[in-house]
């Protein structure tokens, strides 16, 4: 195994590092956490935005921290839940008045966190809210389905209400019609590799794939034979849109995402069917997104989240932002 690292037990302390020496106009981290904060916060009488999660999904989370999204970001080890106490000192260092919103992926390590932090918040006279994301259409289960890329979606919306000086639970409410509208499914060529362990967590034949891929280097729903591009993303536009009920000029939002290894080229030529795709179902593409958002370490694949959009969420997708990581718009 090759890697930019200089020690795995360094990992995550040395990209939080390297993210706020990068962007110290957009970040700071409080001393002794793995907590990263937008530069100005707390920001008073705007609902604060916090999320977080198991490291190793770069540039999720932190490089959605600032003006226009999230608050704050709590780093756990990789693929690691983050510890409450981190959670809830974040809580407190955002606090600008008018609640906070907690946006957490649909996993119980990162649920059981976050609810002891809310408990402790909460006791404070603090404020709090929650949108639990989990728009991952592998799992059949809907209250079990992971929350995978189209978290982006969800936080972009609600922080730019947030940003706007909407209440907690209208923030909170836009939040969840987000979830409730936004599907991804993903599929891998090959497993990642933990830092600390130094081999694939699950191998891949040269003429595999897996179907349904979590972002922990979960194994898929199918394993199967190889695909071209275009058959691959004709399965997961399939599962995704029927599970959204796409109906003759719905409106969406497309968003196209590496799982860490996977070249902008080979984005591009997946992009190009799942464009035609939607097309040819009468389907409008409101704004469409790729590149590497959230990634499950060094695995090569790709998800894709279709989100449909309604007139506000339209209107806070268009709002300008100001993070390390969000796509600009064009």
């Amino acid at each position: 195994m090759k890697k930019l690292l200089n020690d795995v037990n360094l990992v995550v302390d040395e990209e939080l590092e390297g993210l706020v020496l990068l962007y110290p106009n957009v970040l700071r981290r409080l001393p002794n956490s793995n907590i990263i904060l937008r530069k100005e916060s707390p920001v008073r009488g705007k609902v604060a935005l916090i999320s977080g999660g198991g490291s190793g999904h770069e540039p999720l989370h932190g490089g959605f921290v600032g003006k226009g999204i999230l608050d704050a970001s709590i780093a756990g080890e990789v693929f690691t839940a983050p510890p409450p106490d981190q959670i809830y000192s974040a809580i407190k260092n955002v606090d600008g008045g008018r609640g906070v919103l907690l946006m957490i992926n649909n996993y119980s390590g990162d649920l059981m966190s976050f609810k002891l932090a809310e408990g402790m918040a909460i006791n404070d006279g603090i404020q709090i809210g929650r949108v639990i994301v989990n728009d991952d259409v592998a799992v059949p289960d809907i209250e079990k389905r992971r929350g995978v890329a189209g978290t982006i979606f969800a936080y972009k919306i609600a922080g730019a209400l947030a940003e706007r000086g909407g209440s907690l639970p209208d923030v909170q409410r836009i939040g969840e019609r987000v979830v409730a509208n936004t599907r991804s499914m993903g599929v891998a060529l090959t497993s990642c590799t933990l830092p600390n362990v130094g081999k694939p967590i699950f191998v891949l034949q040269d003429d595999e794939l897996e179907l349904g891929i979590g972002v922990h280097g979960e194994p898929g729903v199918r394993r199967t034979k190889m695909m071209s591009a275009d058959e691959i993303a004709a399965a997961l536009y399939d599962r995704v849109s029927k599970d959204l009920s796409l109906r003759d000029e719905d409106e969406v939002a497309l968003m196209v995402n590496g799982m860490g290894a996977t070249p902008m080229m080979d984005l591009l030529i997946f992009s190009r069917k799942v464009v035609k795709l939607l097309h040819e179902n009468r389907i409008r593409i409101f704004r469409s997104f790729a590149g590497s958002f959230v990634t499950s370490l060094d695995m090569a694949g790709v998800s894709m989240t279709l989100l449909k959009v309604d007139d506000q969420m339209k209107e806070m997708l268009l709002e300008p932002e100001f993070t390390a990581s969000f796509p600009k718009l064009i």
